[in-house]
């Protein structure tokens, strides 16, 4: 069977330096994936991720327009990021063999906006022109590689609850706040071919006004698995003091979901904490054949 390893880095905040890059070297997955707000519109993550010779795609998030409503900050993010970004566009991972399509730029959730800085760097774009550019993106994938659609912002429809993937959790009452182009995208795409997997950030995991931790992992019933990867600090320390690094990760087997979870890693790679989100049920075994007759 054929494996395919991802890391994703859920929304860093700033939090990214060499350490990370010494991780991945002794962690070795097939590709990076990078779901947006690197910082607040600062040239040093962009810069470091340049150095990186692992496979990698990211997509802009509502912080790396740096609150410059001129949009200059975000398209000096978008020329650092070069064609790691993927943005309203495809971008196919060749090695390892996977097609990453991004979803809108610069989204900050909400349903459907667009910030005054995303207008200035794209201009004015409707929902349904949103959705229509991520569907032809993953429309003109290859059909033999593996789709994954990478947003900042979840798509709508997964809850309205504050601890579900993409919940308000921050004003009552509590709604959904994914992105609804998002949504209409998918929908278009399934009428081609599956959507398997859909990453995304922007809500963090730990909920406002102490209650609790959100809701990580979704899978519907068309079979599409998705994930939200923002752990937020994703640098932090144990309560020994160990410090941590934070990944979520992916293994694909044959192009589809097999096992997803968000890991907790020393500095030196030890694998220290792992929460288990899903993994494929085995499959069933081959019911047992009639016994020959012998003459």
């Amino acid at each position: 069977m054929a494996e395919l390893h991802l890391a994703i880095a859920g929304d860093l905040h700033d939090q990214w330096d060499r350490i990370d890059h010494d991780l991945l070297e002794r962690l070795r997955p097939d590709a990076l994936l990078l779901v947006g707000d690197l910082s607040d519109g600062l040239p040093r993550i962009p810069g470091l991720l340049a150095e990186l010779k692992l496979p990698l795609a990211s997509i802009a998030g509502n912080h790396d327009t740096g609150g410059d409503p001129s949009g200059e900050r975000l398209r000096q993010q978008l020329a650092m990021l070069a064609d790691h970004h993927c943005g309203w566009a495809l971008r196919e991972l060749r090695p390892p063999g996977l097609a990453v399509v991004g979803g809108r730029p610069g989204t900050a959730g909400g349903g459907f906006h667009l910030s005054r800085a995303v207008r200035s760097v794209y201009g004015p774009v409707s929902q349904q022109e949103s959705a229509d550019r991520i569907t032809r993106a993953a429309l003109a994938a290859d059909p033999a590689l593996p789709l994954v659609l990478l947003a900042h912002s979840g798509p709508a429809g997964l809850g309205s609850g504050a601890a579900d993937p993409c919940g308000r959790d921050w004003k009552r009452p509590s709604c959904d706040w994914g992105d609804q182009d998002l949504t209409l995208a998918i929908q278009q795409i399934r009428r081609r071919r599956p959507v398997p997997l859909v990453i995304f950030g922007h809500m963090h995991h730990t909920l406002r006004a102490n209650r609790g931790e959100r809701r990580s992992f979704v899978r519907d019933d068309e079979g599409t698995a998705y994930l939200n990867c923002a752990c937020v600090p994703r640098h932090c320390s144990d309560a020994s003091g160990r410090e941590l690094r934070h990944f979520s990760w992916v293994t694909l087997r044959d192009g589809l979901p097999w096992r997803i979870s968000h890991r907790w890693y020393g500095l030196d790679g030890g694998l220290l904490y792992e929460e288990t989100l899903w993994r494929a049920p085995d499959p069933a075994p081959a019911p047992p054949q009639p016994a020959l007759s012998r003459c």
